[in-house]
């Protein structure tokens, strides 16, 4: 199996180059960082995930979380100490906040920490990913005392954070959940019900475990509207902030998953006892505002995963595909099998994992870096503008990015052959992985029309609209560096993504925004991946001349950013009849006749 090697210069280029590290850095709240010192973090992190958690991917999925009869769960000893290891290293704190022991990097230069750590091992890195989310939570909505008793710990990593939204009645359909919290006379409250699917809700790597947990108060109204959260600890908090009494939840199984066997997926019981002990976090019946600021983060760094174990597949591909010989290309000696790399067939397979890897990534760390304008923008239109565009890429992010990562995944089995589907390559585990990505945190499918009937129309629709008049902008610089396929194949796409949003807007009937929705969001996906692209080429073609030493890297990105306009963003155009097709074909056949 190969060897993870982070991809830092990809990293840095996209932060300097396509998302703007140094404008962001340059914000009062950043004025402790640099892009050098951002750079130097980058570097030990790259190391670290390298050394320390890539090796832990191949163990933690064979031996994978044991659930006990006592409702303990273990994780795999290697799993433990690096856990332990990556805590003493300060790597949870990177994108948190001072005030509470984090060090406060802005989030563009924490989603690379957390892209390296996903691509080391995405079971691991499940639990930094919830852990930082229940942060986000608690910064935004606890009070002072449940900052205080809470986030330090969380932040260092020393205890790690949950998100218990899911019960076996109640999936995408967050509303429908029967969970508990009776009010009691101190101020508590006591939980009861069950819930499912809870990643990394009981294990041993920790020393105590903070719930977040959605339930329903007395008399609460139906639906999202009634719904409340509360922070469950497996074990309460004395007032030293030291760890006390066990509380009453308990884990009574794990599933067994086709793949990302080291993240322990727990059904977790509330009150089998007395009640487990909850502190409301905001007001009651405002939980979804709450979670919401949980899952929002979460989305984005689920769609990190899809980035992250492509990432993994195309570094062993590549290498396979360097190593293995069969068949000889045109051109090679009659005596010689050629390596599987000189065939064309096997480039452009890998090529197309380069280009959408490079887009992807590019994707992500702008929607990151919204986040930072969003949270850290020095006036009102700043901190406005940078949470709407983060709000509509981040279905795209997840959406796409998560679609593309089992895509590519399957492309690097494909690169191996037969081997690849044998699982020492280590091939097959990293598909295995990839599958859980678009059904996590709202499925692709809501993604999408969260995208369609949300994002769409936000300002009406003027936040979309700005952000094509930043792709049509690019039009005269491409022309002028005579990136002329670029240029031609991007306003081809752009053309056709503004034609079926114009169309999904203009309609009347919900359920054809609806049917296109999935068709759309993919086509909008390919057209901004396109968009990076060219950023990215206008960039690297800029700095050939002064490259010296690295005039190969930014050739390659050049050419990779050709290739994607020419054989990735003409897919949007065939995607334009599906995006604007009205929802009667869907619906013209009843159930019964489906069966055939």
């Amino acid at each position: 199996m190969t060897d993870y090697r982070p991809p830092l210069r990809d990293i840095k280029f996209v932060l300097e180059h396509v998302v703007g590290l140094d404008d962001i850095a340059a914000l009062p709240d950043f004025e402790h960082v640099d892009r050098d010192l951002s750079f130097t973090v980058l570097d030990e992190a790259g190391r670290f995930m390298a050394d320390r958690i890539a090796p832990t991917n191949q163990v933690g999925d064979a031996e994978g979380a044991i659930h006990h009869d006592d409702g303990r769960v273990t994780l795999p000893k290697e799993i433990r100490s690096a856990y332990q290891e990556y805590v003493a290293a300060g790597w949870n704190a990177v994108k948190a906040p001072m005030e509470y022991g984090g060090h406060g990097f802005p989030t563009s230069v924490g989603i690379g920490v957390m892209e390296m750590l996903t691509t080391a091992n995405m079971a691991f890195s499940l639990c930094p990913m919830l852990t930082a989310s229940a942060i986000l939570a608690l910064q935004h909505h606890g009070t002072e005392e449940q900052k205080a008793i809470y986030l330090e710990k969380l932040i260092s990593g020393e205890w790690t954070g949950t998100m218990d939204l899911t019960e076996p009645q109640a999936g995408s359909d967050v509303g429908a959940l029967t969970t508990k919290a009776e009010p009691q006379d101190d101020g508590t409250y006591r939980i009861t019900g069950t819930k499912i699917f809870i990643t990394w809700g009981e294990h041993d790597v920790a020393d105590n475990i903070i719930h977040l947990v959605l339930a329903r108060t007395p008399g609460a109204p139906p639906g999202t509207k009634g719904i409340s959260l509360f922070i469950v600890p497996k074990y309460l908090v004395n007032a030293d902030g030291s760890i006390g009494e066990r509380n009453d939840v308990n884990c009574v199984s794990i599933e067994h998953k086709i793949g990302i066997h080291a993240s322990p997926t727990c059904v977790l019981s509330y009150g089998d006892n007395a009640g487990a002990v909850g502190y409301l976090v905001g007001a009651e019946n405002q939980g979804m505002r709450a979670m919401f600021t949980m899952m929002n983060d979460a989305r984005l760094h689920v769609g990190l995963e899809g980035l992250g174990v492509a990432e993994r597949s195309y570094q062993q591909a590549l290498e396979y595909a360097q190593e293995r010989r069969q068949g000889r290309a045109i051109g090679a000696p009659k005596t010689e099998s050629s390596p599987i790399i000189d065939h064309p067939d096997v480039r452009r397979m890998l090529m197309t994992m380069k280009a959408n890897i490079e887009a992807m990534r590019a994707l992500m760390y702008d929607n990151a870096a919204a986040l930072d304008w969003a949270e850290h923008g020095v006036d009102d239109e700043q901190r406005q503008r940078g949470a709407a565009r983060a709000a509509l890429l981040t279905p795209l992010a997840k959406g796409w990015g998560t679609d593309l990562g089992v895509e590519l995944t399957s492309i690097g089995i494909q690169i191996h052959g037969g081997m690849g589907y044998v699982e020492e390559t280590g091939s097959a585990q990293i598909w295995r992985d990839s599958r859980i990505a678009p059904i996590y945190e709202g499925t692709n499918g809501i993604q999408a029309i969260d995208l369609v009937l949300r994002k769409l129309p936000m300002d009406g629709g003027k936040v979309v609209a700005s952000y094509f008049d930043e792709i049509d902008a690019l039009d005269g610089p491409l022309g002028a560096a005579g990136l002329d396929s670029i240029r031609e194949r991007l306003a081809a796409g752009l053309a056709v993504l503004r034609k079926a949003t114009d169309w999904i807007g203009s309609r009347d009937d919900v359920n054809d925004a609806l049917a296109a929705a999935t068709p759309y969001a993919r086509m909008f996906g390919i057209v901004a991946g396109g968009y990076y692209m060219a950023k990215a080429a206008l960039a690297a073609h800029s700095a050939l001349g002064s490259a010296n030493g690295d005039a190969g890297f930014y050739a390659a990105k050049v050419t990779t950013a050709q290739f994607y306009a020419e054989q990735i963003l003409p897919q949007a155009d065939g995607l334009l009849a599906a995006s604007t097709a009205p929802s009667d074909s869907l619906f013209a056949i009843e159930p019964e006749a489906l069966r055939g």
